[in-house]
């Protein structure tokens, strides 16, 4: 399975980068929503830190549903999908090979995402920066584990499929708000509260999809073959 999963993830980079479509689709979104944030606030103000945060966190979700819904098109011409679905490895491998390949292309978007949110949202990094770094990677994995879960949904083969699959989305709720909370922290708002209990959520947000995706992507994939 883990060989499986790197395969996918490798060929999904290459493709993804190659075309460029998905990922800079998504990159133009986020970026807009945090210009079109930005013009809310007048000469010289600066947005409060939480709101900052929770504008980079939907600029990264917006781009998230864009980045897996080209990865998952990938297998849709020429019936390739089931040719994975017929490989002898477990159909599991492909959740892991899109997830990790998702993980790193929002990665690379974010690292574009952070630096406008500070230039266009008037933000300084003053807070700490360690449980910024860790909070960034847990709601990545959440979001990249439940996102994979959604791209298969979308591909299932029908509408109702696809309209399905906006259900799913209040369940990035708990693990937004974690990141919000701790991203406002590093952009210097001062709150009693540490870390440490956000960090814990987003931690068990994780086991619980990462679990639930190891036992549902096979019958979602599925789809009617």
């Amino acid at each position: 399975m883990l060989k499986l999963a790197l395969r996918v993830a490798r060929k999904d980079l290459l493709l993804t980068l190659g075309r460029g479509s998905g990922l800079v689709q998504g990159l133009l979104l986020g970026l807009l929503l945090l210009f079109v944030f930005s013009l809310s606030q007048g000469v010289g103000e600066r947005m409060a830190p939480q709101g900052a945060a929770a504008v980079f966190w939907l600029s990264a979700l917006f781009c998230q549903v864009l980045i897996f819904n080209g990865l998952y098109a990938l297998e849709e011409v020429n019936a390739a999908r089931l040719g994975l679905l017929l490989s002898p490895a477990p159909v599991q491998g492909v959740w892991l090979g899109k997830g990790l390949a998702g993980l790193l292309l929002l990665l690379l978007a974010q690292a574009v995402f952070l630096p406008a949110a500070v230039v266009f949202l008037g933000q300084e990094l003053t807070g700490p920066l360690l449980p910024g770094l860790l909070i960034l990677l847990l709601v990545d994995v959440g979001i990249c584990a439940l996102g994979s879960l959604l791209g298969a949904l979308a591909q299932g083969g029908g509408s109702r499929e696809s309209l399905l699959s906006i259900l799913l989305f209040p369940l990035l709720i708990p693990l937004l708000l974690a990141g919000v909370r701790v991203g406002a922290l590093c952009f210097g708002l001062d709150s009693p509260d540490g870390p440490a209990a956000w960090l814990q959520l987003a931690a068990a947000f994780d086991a619980v999809f990462l679990a639930a995706g190891l036992l549902l992507f096979g019958f979602m994939y599925a789809g009617d073959e």
